[in-house]
Parts: structure tokens; sequence; C-alpha cells
């Protein structure tokens, strides 16, 4: 049994997951989000190049990443069902706290560019889907590469300025304008550094319902996707 998927991808700041966890509620679907993965991948380099003596921010420096992802499996790194969504375990533990912070989300980037943890990742991802759960996916390459027959697939963007200010003020820091423009820069090139990096670009999916949510509220693109996909899954 196969479940439905709605993949949702689009750069970095767009608002991908929290769209999606919504979207996922109002469906009755379960959100997976595929940076969790990722990053309790990083979370294990992370562990195991202190538990080694080695402690560097970018544990691929120390650690071959087939090392790491044998102690990922090692340790019973997975996602596990956790009311609408999924929860990070490790050791048979939730991890989704530490895998948001600092030291993480410093590295997690270089981890996830290397082809075999990528494979890796994907193949859990869709295992997920296997066993007949109803998802809504999000990430950068969801409906190009993970899921590319998806349901539905949309591709979320905005200005880079937009994404900027929703970012300045997820970290509740003033929208200086000095701040908005450095942010505002810092987007525009890792768009740049996304859109062309040789492992799982980013890019639209050539299906992909495309969403500019520069000037729309959150509320505004949650409905639209919803709309979007109740008439692909509703019965009859």
């Amino acid at each position: 049994m196969k479940g439905a998927v709605i993949a949702i991808d689009g750069p970095a700041a767009s608002g991908k997951s929290s769209t999606a966890r919504a979207v996922a509620e109002a469906l009755g679907f379960a959100h997976l989000d595929s940076g969790a993965l990722y990053r309790g991948v990083t979370l294990v380099a992370l562990r195991e190049a202190a538990r080694r003596g080695l402690r560097r921010e970018d544990p691929l420096q120390v650690l071959d990443p087939e090392t790491i992802l044998r102690t990922a499996e090692d340790r019973g790194l997975m996602l596990q069902p956790d009311g609408a969504g999924f929860a990070a375990y490790l050791e048979g533990e939730p991890v989704d706290a530490e895998i948001r912070a600092g030291p993480v989300t410093a590295a997690v980037s270089a981890v996830s560019a290397v082809p075999v943890v990528r494979e890796w990742v994907n193949s859990r991802l869709r295992a997920m889907v296997r066993i007949g759960r109803d998802v809504v996916v999000d990430g950068r390459d969801i409906g190009t590469v993970v899921f590319p027959d998806a349901d539905l697939k949309v591709f979320l963007t905005a200005a880079p300025e937009a994404r900027a200010r929703r970012r300045l003020s997820q970290r509740g820091a003033a929208h200086d304008p000095a701040l908005l423009g450095a942010e505002t820069e810092a987007l525009a090139a890792r768009d740049h550094a996304d859109s062309t990096r040789a492992v799982a670009p980013l890019r639209v999916a050539d299906d992909a319902v495309r969403l500019d949510t520069t000037s729309l509220s959150f509320e505004d693109q949650v409905t639209r996707i919803v709309a979007l996909a109740r008439p692909r899954f509703s019965p009859g």
C-alpha cells in the first residue's frame, strides 16, 4: 500500500516546514520533515566526533560519511510517528530540540550535501510512504528527486527581502535596515548556492505549482495549497 504525497519545495526561509505542517493538519495527513533526518545524521556525526575526542565544527573533516551512517543505524536514528507528524529519535530518546540547536544548524548544510547521506535519507523517507502513510513532505528536492511522482507538487517562493523580514521576525530581531540588508544578501547568496550545487540542486519541478508568497499571509498560503489538494484526494 502506498500513501499519498504532497511535496512542498522552496528556497531557504520560504516557510516550507511551517506551511507543510499546517497543510498536513488541515488535510489529516502526517507532516514528514526531510530536514529532521539530515539534522539527525549531523547530530550523530557531532556526537561521534566528540566521543572520539575529535572536536571539529565540521565532522566531515574527521569522519567519513559511511562511518557516520553506520553509527546512525547502530544508534537507531529514526523518525517515529508523533501526533500529526514525526519526531526524530536517537538511541531511543527524542532529540528534536537538540537537532534544532546551534551546533547542528552550523554543520547540517555540509553533511546534507554528501550524496551517500542524501541517498540514505531519501530511502527512509520513501519507506514512510510505502507503509501507507499520507504525508506532506518539505525540502529542496522533494518533487524533483525524492518523490518525482508526488500527487501534488508546490514550489513556495518569495522575494529575498520578504523572506529576510520573516526570518528576522522569527528570531525576534528588530527590522533594522542594516540587519535586513545583510539577511537579504545572505539569503540571495544561499539561493545561488542551492541552485547551482552539483548535488540535488534547488529547482522547480516541471509539474509543480508555483506559489509566490511575497504578499500573502501565512494563512492565505496554507489555504491556497489546501484548495489545490482537496480535489485530488476527495473521494469520488
